[in-house]
């Protein structure tokens, strides 16, 4: 993560791309240094035809796309331009070669347009276990017209202001706004202009009969999504994929090519019935990109239908050749209970009925100078009243309290997680939640329906070829169960994924 301090100040990042595997392994590859010069700072731009503050590197929302091999050294230099915030840079995984996002991780900047993707190849001269002609990349979002400022004040005010459901869905970075629906009509044609080429929709152009690896990625602040390309037939007719995570999908253009196809993203498991899909185009070449498809969009999932959405999550293993078996046991096991309560009047969401809040002096340094007094040294609970809380109903929770208090981790020990989704203060409200934990890939090692059975559920663990991810959702009145080695030492966050939530309550801090 990188903190810039200063208006117009400048920091130079190395990221190295597992340059410890290799020293280990004696590898002879010759590794290289890739170079990024990049400008963080306000435009305005209309990624859904309405023109609003966003902000850009080098001029571009979604940012410029690293792009390395294993072992490769990054050196991205950023210069702030922003006038009065700092900026702070999160990197996902890239503890092996894949798929990976960076975005801002200071106040709700992701949302307001500060992230891309980082595309780690193996290798020369290793091979992957699929082919394809060409590869893709593909960032989705939701987009809100409102500032982030605007948002924090509303839901950091007495009596509560929600945030409500997007405008729009982005597929990379291009959505569509009727602007005949603003709530404040203007005559001015450039404050939402249908016909701006920054809303034009995403296109993807194949060629007959190649074959395409599109890299599918979800940054989106609120929404869960579902992914569909119209064609058939279609191993996956839609890819549910959660904020923070990413996907791999192999598709070959065999389809009618004098036509073209919809791509299209949808909101799940909330009722947005105000926010169109997101729409692109799937163009066969030499057809023209920007002619519409003869069809309609296809129908989205069915909103609160949760089945496929959990099938697809069990349904998700390792593939053979490929499988990191976890350690058979645990040493510790931490259930965290999604809670929503209120504290001296704000709408605060917890775990474990404690709402997280961060401590003036960071962390790293509290720990490394022993400031006992920096931070509550009692640790967060590990579970809850099991046997008389109930799940389905909406709690008073009376007891919920703050703290900044951490979970302190023996190093190299194994650690699992369940998370426990609960109905929030709202009857019959619960919703899908997904989690990502900073430093690690960890072990899926299963999903369930109702309130976890810490006597029966774990017998039921895939303990044969989990999948192992950075990123994991819980459905509503669910649970999920992780499993990871704690071998990252530092202060590691395992935050809600919601940038809307994440000040305001849910989020851990542990230390190794």
């Amino acid at each position: 993560m990188v903190l810039l301090s200063e208006r117009t100040s400048r920091v130079i990042l190395l990221l190295r791309l597992l340059g410890i595997t290799a020293l280990l392994n004696g590898s002879g590859v010759e590794a290289r240094i890739r170079r990024y010069k990049w400008e963080v700072k306000y435009e305005y731009r209309s990624p859904d035809c309405l023109k609003k503050l966003a902000i850009t590197i080098n001029g571009q929302t979604p940012g410029p796309t690293i792009r390395a091999q294993q072992n490769d050294t990054i050196i991205v230099e950023l210069t702030n331009s922003l006038l009065t915030e700092n900026v702070a840079i999160h990197w996902h995984g890239i503890r092996q070669p894949g798929t990976y996002l960076y975005h801002a991780h200071y106040g709700m900047q992701r949302a307001a347009g500060l992230y891309g993707s980082i595309i780690v190849a193996l290798p020369d001269g290793q091979s992957e276990p699929f082919t394809y002609d060409y590869d893709r990349n593909i960032i989705l979002n939701d987009w809100y017209h409102k500032s982030t400022y605007e948002q924090a004040a509303g839901l950091s005010s007495i009596p509560f202001q929600w945030v409500e459901e997007p405008q729009s869905l982005l597929i990379h970075g291009r959505g569509r706004f009727n602007c005949s629906s603003l709530t404040t009509p203007t005559l001015d044609p450039g404050v939402c202009n249908a016909r701006n080429p920054d809303c034009s929709p995403f296109r993807l152009i194949v060629v007959p009969g190649k074959t395409y690896r599109l890299r599918i990625a979800s940054l989106t602040s609120l929404s869960a999504l579902g992914f569909q390309i119209e064609v058939e037939p279609f191993v996956v007719q839609n890819l549910f994929i959660y904020s923070g995570e990413t996907y791999l999908v192999i598709v070959k253009a065999d389809q009618d090519p004098t036509r073209n196809y919809w791509i299209t993203s949808n909101i799940d498991s909330r009722p947005a019935l105000k926010t169109p899909p997101g729409l692109g185009i799937f163009s066969y070449y030499p057809n023209h990109p920007r002619r519409s498809p003869p069809t309609i969009p296809p129908a989205a999932p069915v909103w609160n239908d949760t089945r496929p959405r959990i099938a697809q999550s069990q349904a998700i293993k390792a593939r053979q050749g490929y499988i990191h078996t976890p350690p058979s046991l645990s040493d510790r096991v931490i259930v965290f209970l999604n809670t929503q309560n209120t504290i001296n009047g704000n709408v605060r969401w917890s775990v474990n009925n404690v709402s997280f809040t961060l401590p003036h002096r960071p962390y790293l340094i509290a720990l490394n100078q022993n400031l006992t007094h920096a931070f509550d040294q009692n640790p967060p609970p590990d579970g809850y009243d099991f046997v008389n809380y109930d799940i389905f109903k909406a709690q008073e929770n009376k007891n919920a309290t703050s703290s900044n208090g951490i979970y302190r981790l023996n190093f190299n020990s194994t650690v699992d997680i369940i998370l426990q989704n609960a109905n929030a203060m709202k009857e019959n409200n619960s919703e899908t939640h997904p989690w990502h934990l900073h430093g690690h890939d960890f072990w899926v090692l299963g999903y369930g329906e109702g309130k976890f059975d810490k006597f029966n559920d774990p017998k039921k663990y895939n303990l044969v070829n989990p999948i192992m991810k950075n990123t994991v959702p819980v459905h509503p009145y669910g649970w999920t169960a992780l499993r990871f080695k704690a071998d990252n030492p530092g202060a590691i966050p395992l935050p809600y994924r919601i940038p809307f939530l994440y000040g305001y309550g849910r989020g851990i801090c542990r230390r190794d």
